[in-house]
């Protein structure tokens, strides 16, 4: 499967739910339902998937809602990513106007049990990250958006929109969100998670929110870092 994908900085939520609402654009999941979602990449020491602009991860996911609501089925899935060529996404100067990846994705039943083979392998849970989200679709007759999600993404560094789908579909819908081309981000959250903290001067650990950021992580390390900024 090809992924192409964008990113949009969520500088105003309510403006952006409105627009949502005009393109006629309707959660997926019901009402006040969002996606927790808990993310490890893995790798080599010498972070050699990294440095082929690949990525092997482990996600842990639940649907949530209020406070105090009754806890949902956890569901886990093991995904790899690696870069394909990006002619014909280029852009009048020759850049990539969206980001392209191959990816590949299984559901498994034991996240404990694979983390467990991936360290008997060798590799190594090095970077964690999680996020809240909200996806979006927008009605069958509103064609030009068949395949396309508009995913409302609440993280611990601000609130993002990923459009992932066919190309067109994407432009357009970044259009009617009130956004141009000049807006798109292709960084990934890694990227972005290590420039938040290098613009707050606090030391890269993990991209967690504040009640799991205690917990005793093994800190990423400046080669690990500049390394990682190929994928995510």
């Amino acid at each position: 499967m090809r992924e192409v994908e964008i990113k949009l900085r969520i500088r105003n939520e309510r403006t952006l739910r409105k627009s949502l609402k005009r393109c006629g654009a309707r959660p997926v999941h019901a009402a006040g339902k969002r996606l927790w979602q808990y993310n490890v990449l893995f790798d080599t020491p010498k972070r050699g998937l990294a440095r082929k602009g690949q990525l092997l991860r482990i996600r842990t996911e639940r649907l949530v809602g209020a406070p105090g609501g009754k806890p949902m089925e956890e569901h886990v899935s093991v995904t790899f990513k690696r870069p394909v060529s990006r002619s014909g996404h280029l852009n009048s100067r020759g850049r990539a106007r969206h980001r392209i990846r191959e990816e590949m994705e299984v559901r498994v039943a034991d996240g404990s049990s694979l983390t467990k083979i991936f360290e008997g392998l060798g590799l190594t849970g090095w970077f964690r990250y999680e996020r809240y989200r909200t996806t979006f679709a927008l009605p069958a007759e509103k064609r030009w958006g068949r395949g396309l999600l508009i995913e409302l993404d609440e993280t611990p560094i601000g609130t993002f929109v990923e459009l992932e789908g066919p190309p067109e579909a994407i432009d357009r819908a970044a259009r009617e969100l009130g956004f141009s081309k000049r807006d798109y981000i292709l960084k990934n959250y890694l990227v972005l998670y290590l420039e938040d903290c290098r613009k707050r001067r606090r030391e890269p650990k993990h991209m967690l929110f504040e009640p799991l950021a205690g917990v005793r992580r093994k800190n990423l390390r400046g080669k690990e870092s500049a390394a990682a900024i190929k994928f995510g």
